[in-house]
C-alpha cells in the first residue's frame, strides 16, 4: 500500500456546521477529515460524492430504524407503511394512544412495539429530547438514546448519524464497517470494533464523515465498482 500522507492540523471545530444537515455540510465535514487523515482522500477518489442518506430527525425516524431492525429492507418499508397508514402521522402522542393489536397488525414485534411506547413515553414525559442530543459529545448522547428501554447502542448511533447528523458518531459494532476498514485499510482481518475504536480516534470530531466514507467503499467493492487501494 502507499505511503500515507503526514497528518495536517484539522481545522477548527467552530468553522464547520454543527450538524451534517445538507451535502454542503457533509463535504465540509470530509474536508475536514482528509486535512487530519491524507489517506481518506484515497478512499473518497474511489467511491466519488458520498450519498446524503438522511433520515427525518425526530420520532418519525427514529421510528423507521427500530421498525426496520433485523429484518430486510423492504420487510422494514412496509411494515413501516402499514404503520404509518394505520396512525395517519407517526408521533409520539399516536403511538402511546394507540392499541398493541393496530401495531400488530402493522406487522411489528411485540419487543418493537415496547420499545416505541418507551421512546413515545420519554418524549411525551420530556425525559428525551431529540434535538437536544445534537449538542452532546458522541458517548453522552449515545447513552442518554440507549438509557431509553429497547434502544441499544447501534439504534443510537444510526439514529444520531443519519437523522441527527451528529458530525461525530462512529458506529464500531457495525460488521459492514468493520469490513469495510478491513479492505479500504489493507488489513490482514477484520478489526475488532475496539481495534476499530481505537483507529477511529484520530478522527475525531469527523467520525461520521469516515463512517459514511468506509461504507461507501465496501459498497462500492461489493458491487465490483472498486478493489482495495494501493
Amino acid at each position: 500500500m502507499a505511503k500515507r500522507p503526514r497528518r495536517k492540523p484539522a481545522p477548527e471545530p467552530a468553522e464547520l456546521p454543527l450538524a451534517i444537515a445538507t451535502e454542503a455540510d457533509l463535504e465540509a465535514h470530509v474536508a475536514a477529515l482528509i486535512a487530519i487523515e491524507p489517506y481518506f482522500g484515497t478512499i473518497q477518489a474511489l467511491t466519488g460524492p458520498l450519498p446524503m442518506r438522511q433520515l427525518d430527525p425526530g420520532f418519525h425516524g427514529l421510528f423507521w430504524i427500530i421498525s426496520g431492525q433485523q429484518i430486510s429492507v423492504a420487510a422494514g418499508r412496509a411494515i413501516f407503511n402499514r404503520a404509518e397508514a394505520a396512525l395517519g402521522t407517526l408521533t409520539p402522542e399516536n403511538v402511546a394512544g394507540v392499541d398493541d393489536t393496530v401495531l400488530k397488525t402493522a406487522g411489528l414485534s411485540g419487543p418493537k412495539i415496547r420499545t416505541l411506547r418507551a421512546v413515545s413515553a420519554a418524549l411525551l414525559s420530556g425525559e428525551l429530547d431529540l434535538p437536544g442530543l445534537l449538542e452532546l459529545e458522541p458517548e453522552d448522547a449515545i447513552a442518554h438514546l440507549s438509557a431509553v428501554k429497547g434502544i441499544g447502542r447501534w439504534t443510537s448511533e444510526v439514529y444520531l448519524l443519519f437523522a441527527l447528523g451528529h458530525p461525530d458518531i462512529f458506529p464500531a459494532g457495525d460488521l459492514a464497517l468493520k469490513e469495510g476498514a478491513r479492505l479500504a485499510f489493507d488489513l490482514a482481518e477484520r478489526p475488532s470494533e475496539k481495534e476499530l475504536i481505537a483507529r477511529a480516534e484520530a478522527w475525531h470530531p469527523h467520525r461520521s464523515a469516515a463512517a459514511r466514507l468506509i461504507w461507501a467503499y465496501y459498497g462500492a467493492v461489493k458491487s465490483g465498482k472498486q478493489t482495495t487501494p494501493v
